[in-house]
């Protein structure tokens, strides 16, 4: 049976190229850090936006009858896989022509800040031009939030349209009833919080363009720094706290920032998802204190970066390979569960894996009581259905399949296990947090299959499998 005919890549393309013109134009916007640095770099940024941004209006005049189309979820995660790695691919090149980075490590490079993994290929970032380390920054505040739900919210209608890509980007949650709405208040409050943390930095003693790039990498949950030190360069620990106080708001669902106000701030407290990543983070960095003796501001930072997926560090690879292996398995186990969904975190996320242990304890109750009783599960009061448990084990399932699969690939590559395990879940969850395995000499096909987990990892999956499934019929015929 054929699930994808030739209507479907016609939709497909016609709502691309619209996202394709959206990228274009975001990627020349480092061009102003670049004239008031006088770097002289322009070409390397107007010539692959203008390829993009004319590639998508030729899709657009072509496809142009599709546009009355209604957009179907499956056309709206193909539009998002596509678009993400069509981000990569233009900044790839950027980065390839200002920066001399080969294709593959410019496309790792741009994914990497995209998906806020945060792993850098850069050897020294601090001789980088300016604008590229702005580059890297705003594609990670672009990032955190969505590429398709920033260009969605400017450049779209209220409808159908807006509410299927909306969702093709693993997002579910409403801060008003209509997406368009929905968006336009999500970015506010993203806006508000990035401001804000600027401001901080700056009170702080932070220059204007570090105060600028670190708020975007870390209330994006990112990490990538300006600075081969990342924000261990500081030295500060008012800086260190403002970096926690902004990574946890980043990691927290923006549908309870909305409610907060409403609330006064009751909102915050009664969210489950919040109480338990507070909680864990707490109890782990509590427990690693008095197993370890590891400086106490540098544990904390670490635990709340491993926990919110943002991957920013005080200490280095080398520094934490040094640390007891415990503590490695403890962040290992945050990197993987991740935070709040509905906020700009990667990994499996807090609401899965609730609701996984809940199936878990329903199940053995079930066993336990009387022959037909049925127990309910609820989440903050809301009943959860046996098919979002289903869906939320299925999930870990590939999303363990796919750390699997990557971590043999590197053991076959020579590499050390325990180190590799680490880094593999870190890109897979887009966190950052490196024992020094994946760097510029990385072996080129484990390059190209980090990109796949990074790619995999922020869009949850199931987009990527149905484009290779979309693909792979194109091609069957």
């Amino acid at each position: 049976m054929r699930y994808i005919n030739k209507k479907d890549l016609f939709v497909v393309a016609r709502n691309s190229g619209m996202i394709m013109i959206g990228i274009g134009i975001l990627y020349l916007i480092p061009i102003i850090v670049d004239i008031i640095y006088l770097e002289f770099n322009l070409l390397g940024f107007i010539v692959p936006s203008l390829i993009s941004i004319a590639i998508g209006y030729a899709f657009m005049r072509i496809f142009d009858k599709y546009s009355s189309r209604r957009i179907r979820l499956k056309h709206g995660m193909i539009i998002s896989a596509l678009a993400w790695l069509w981000a990569a691919i233009i900044g790839g090149l950027i980065m390839l022509m200002v920066s001399d980075l080969s294709i593959v490590n410019g496309v790792f490079e741009s994914m990497s800040a995209l998906t806020g993994s945060g792993v850098t290929i850069y050897q020294n970032v601090e001789i980088l031009p300016n604008s590229i380390l702005f580059l890297r920054s705003l594609e990670q505040w672009v990032g955190g939030l969505g590429i398709i739900v920033m260009i969605v919210a400017i450049l779209t209608r209220p409808g159908t349209s807006s509410s299927r890509l909306y969702q093709s980007e693993a997002r579910e949650e409403k801060l008003k009833p209509s997406i368009k709405a929905t968006l336009e208040h999500t970015i506010k409050i993203y806006l508000i919080y990035t401001i804000a943390g600027i401001i901080l930095y700056l009170l702080a003693g932070m220059p204007i363009f570090d105060a600028i790039c670190n708020t975007f990498t870390t209330i994006s949950t990112g990490g990538m720094s300006i600075k081969n030190a990342n924000m261990g360069y500081y030295q500060s620990d008012v800086i260190y706290f403002i970096s926690i106080i902004l990574m946890i708001l980043g990691a927290t669902s923006f549908l309870v920032h909305f409610k907060v106000i409403k609330t006064r701030g009751r909102s915050l407290i009664q969210d489950l998802q919040f109480k338990v990543m507070i909680t864990v983070i707490a109890i782990v960095t509590v427990i690693l204190y008095f197993i370890s003796n590891i400086v106490p501001m540098d544990l904390l930072f670490t635990v709340v970066s491993a926990a919110t997926t943002t991957g920013a560090s005080i200490q280095g690879a080398d520094l934490m390979m040094g640390w007891p292996s415990f503590v490695l398995i403890c962040l290992m186990g945050l990197m993987l569960v991740g935070g709040s969904s509905g906020s700009t975190v990667g990994a499996i996320k807090l609401s899965r894996v609730i609701i996984f242990f809940k199936g878990i304890y329903k199940h053995v109750r079930e066993i336990l009581s009387p022959e037909g009783r049925v127990v309910p599960i609820k989440l903050s009061n809301v009943k959860i259905s046996e098919k979002a448990v289903g869906d939320s084990g299925n999930y870990i399932t590939l999303y363990m399949i796919c750390i699997l699969i990557t971590w043999s690939l590197f053991c076959l590559y020579g590499h050390d296990p325990f180190k590799s395990l680490f880094d593999t879940i870190s890109i897979q969850g887009n966190v950052g947090l490196t024992l020094g395995e994946i760097d510029f000499g990385l072996e080129a096909p484990l390059k190209i299959i980090s990109i796949f987990n990074m790619w995999t990892g922020r869009l949850e999956i199931y987009p990527v499998l149905i484009t290779l499934r979309a693909g792979f019929e194109i091609f069957k015929r």
